[in-house]
This record gives C-alpha cells, sequence and structure tokens, in this order.
C-alpha cells in the first residue's frame, strides 16, 4: 500500500482568521509547484509539501522573545482544539520574532506531521507550512523543516 500523501492544514489555524492566500515562496532545489500553483510547493518524491499563505488578517509584530513566548502560549492553547501533540516555540527572525508551531494532524485514518512558522508580514499575518506524513524518512522531511524553522521569512 503507497505512504498516505502528505496534507496542508495550515487553513485549520486560519480558518478563524478568515484567511485568503496570495503569496510567493522559492523553496529548496528540486522541489516544485504543485500543479502550478506557486503558493504550494512539493519535493520530487510527492512525500514533503509546503505552502505559504497570507491572511488579511492584521498580526502584531513580535518585538522580543517574551512578545512571541506569549503568542506561542496562546496559538498553543487554540491549535490544541483541533490537533495533537502542539508544541510551539518563538524563532528569531533579525530584529523581529517568529513563532513555530508544531503538531500532529488526523485525516483519514491517516497522521500528518505539520511544522507552521507565524510571520508578521507589513502588519498581516502570514504562515509558511510543511507537512510530511507521519513516519516518512526522506530527506525532504529534514530540508523541509530545517526551511522553516531558519530560513523561511
Amino acid at each position: 500500500m503507497p505512504s498516505p500523501r502528505p496534507v496542508l492544514v495550515s487553513a485549520l489555524a486560519l480558518s478563524l482568521l478568515g484567511a485568503s492566500t496570495s503569496a510567493l515562496i522559492v523553496p529548496m532545489n528540486g522541489w516544485v509547484p504543485v500543479n502550478g500553483n506557486a503558493n504550494v510547493w512539493t519535493d520530487t518524491s510527492g512525500a514533503c509539501l509546503l505552502r505559504e499563505e497570507r491572511s488579511n488578517q492584521a498580526f502584531p509584530i513580535l518585538a522580543s522573545q517574551e512578545e512571541a513566548l506569549a503568542f506561542a502560549a496562546k496559538l498553543r492553547v487554540q491549535l490544541s482544539k483541533s490537533v495533537d501533540t502542539v508544541v510551539s516555540q518563538p524563532v528569531d527572525r533579525a530584529g523581529f520574532w517568529a513563532v513555530l508551531a508544531a503538531y500532529d494532524y488526523k485525516k483519514e485514518g491517516a497522521t500528518y506531521k505539520v511544522s507552521q512558522l507565524y510571520i508578521n508580514d507589513a502588519g498581516l499575518l502570514r504562515t509558511v507550512t510543511g507537512s510530511s506524513a507521519d513516519g516518512e524518512k526522506g530527506a525532504c522531511v529534514n530540508a523541509m523543516r530545517e526551511f522553516i524553522r531558519y530560513l523561511a521569512d
């Protein structure tokens, strides 16, 4: 039986925010847009997906680690209502802070590992979300998570 394809669940976290998508990212070498959509990318094996979304929802500049920690705590509580095993933490982005969340998402009997970065983009919320099937060991998994954790901004 082939492994289930990963799903993107950033809409889950953004559904309360009234999100709309309109963004462009340039992910790792070898990744390609899904169906020509420059907001959704997959690796060559199809084991990992990456999505960037912008929302019309206002999002504060997190100017300190304390502000980012407070947002991370609120986000963890909110996400825990819908998904399992939520962890969130502030991440430094050269002069401002973002928040990284990781969680398990279950759909149709499959579990997916999700990493999601919350960023201020000109006063609005932008997210970069990556997902892969639980247990996926392909090289794309660590590359995707490192991209989200350290490079996406």
